[in-house]
């Protein structure tokens, strides 16, 4: 007869088979693949909406050439590409904007345009028009307009900002919000898992054949270990892909600063997890059924959906004292803190209370959460209360110690 397995050895051989099993699982390899899909729109939408982004301008009158450059300096300052185009006359130049082959037409003191002016051309052929003009006055006053110009270029004034703002903390705060949104998904179907997989095999009774030959917690470590190794892979390849994406069509400019908050989000899905899955573990060892499941878990995913829609309040008051608060306290913390801490909100005493309390908060529920789960995991039935899976676990314990002696 072999020796029986150790606490680790067993908690490992769980942990093993349940990665196996969920691996094999085509549910899993969908919500990747759905997921990677979505956000692949999510980050190239823009880009196949924005269609080209080159204005094409045409102009007439004596001061054309001067105003077609200006308004090139202009564009080029506010980040725009313009191409000039020429046209015979007015009626050719209207015929082109009609057939949209042309933005916009700029002659005698007018712009004329198909529907309407868009905003950040209008800005630069505004401005150049406007310095166009004026140099033109000045000359005919008899002043050399780069004189002028030259006198007119002051340099501004230095601020001195005694708290300066991060100006990456927006982009970081925006990466982290994201990040949260996927956290919550992950944390609401793994944690899912979690509870399907311990009624599944309660409701089988192969729990039973389980149990005689490794030890409850071992059982539960191992299952709460192994569904959360594979939530935390599934996290990094969405981070990693969503990055990568967002590099290479240029929505994102990724550098060292902007992986700040994925690795708050990757550090509080493991921190979260280790929360809720020992609050949804002990609730699921309350039932024999999958029909009285979501009864047991109710009060556990209320509080995940409320960590949730708090994230939106973080994010757009992240300084609020509220929001303070949310990112320290857990459970909320497992979702607010990521916001606030990769914007750069968060000093780092309140870093270090968030992650105390966290870390405090989840050695009191793993404790907890494998009395009642060893209480309760083998009582078949109707569901079994707090109280009564409490005293069961301490009821078998004395039976294991009788049993030895």
């Amino acid at each position: 007869m072999s020796a029986p397995l150790s606490m680790s050895e067993a908690t490992r051989t769980v942990a093993r088979r349940e990665l196996t099993e969920r691996l094999r699982d085509k549910s899993f390899w969908f919500s990747t693949v759905l997921t990677l899909v979505i956000l692949g729109v999510v980050l190239f939408l823009p880009k196949l909406l924005g269609g080209d982004d080159t204005y094409r301008l045409a102009y007439a009158g004596p001061a054309a050439d001067q105003l077609a450059a200006s308004v090139k300096t202009q564009a080029t300052a506010l980040d725009l590409t313009v191409e000039r185009a020429r046209y015979a006359d007015e009626a050719a130049a209207r015929a082109a904007i009609t057939d949209g082959k042309l933005d916009a037409y700029v002659a005698a003191g007018k712009v004329v345009v198909k529907d309407k002016l868009d905003p950040q051309i209008a800005a630069a052929i505004q401005t150049a028009h406007r310095d166009v003009v004026a140099a033109e006055r000045l000359r005919q006053g008899g002043m050399d307009p780069a004189a002028v110009r030259a006198a007119q270029q002051v340099a501004p004034l230095a601020v001195d900002a005694l708290d300066p703002t991060d100006p990456k903390a927006e982009m970081r705060g925006q990466i982290a919000f994201i990040g949260s949104i996927v956290l919550y998904g992950q944390l609401i179907g793994y944690c899912m898992w979690v509870a399907f997989g311990i009624v599944e095999e309660k409701a089988s009774r192969v729990v039973e054949l389980i149990l005689s030959a490794i030890s409850t917690r071992a059982l539960l470590a191992g299952k709460i270990l192994g569904i959360g190794l594979l939530g935390f892979a599934q996290l990094a390849v969405i981070a990693a892909f969503g990055l990568s994406l967002g590099n290479a069509t240029g929505m994102l400019n990724v550098t060292t600063d902007l992986l700040i908050p994925v690795g708050f989000v990757l550090l509080w899905f493991v921190l979260g997890y280790a929360f809720y899955s020992s609050v949804f573990a002990a609730s699921a060892a309350r039932v024999s059924r999958q029909e009285e499941l979501q009864n047991v878990i109710g009060p556990a995913n209320m509080l995940i959906m409320v960590s949730f829609f708090a994230t939106f309040y973080v994010n757009a008051h992240p300084d609020a004292l509220v929001s303070r608060v949310l990112a320290i306290l857990p459970p909320f913390s497992a979702l607010c803190a990521p916001v606030r801490m990769a914007r750069g909100d968060a000093p780092l005493w309140e870093i270090g209370l968030a992650l105390v309390l966290m870390l405090a908060a989840i050695a009191a529920l793993v404790v907890t959460g494998a009395r009642i789960y060893e209480g309760a995991i083998l009582r078949m039935g109707a569901k079994i209360s707090l109280l009564d899976a409490w005293r069961g676990a301490r009821t078998r314990s004395t039976s294991a110690v009788e049993a030895t002696s």
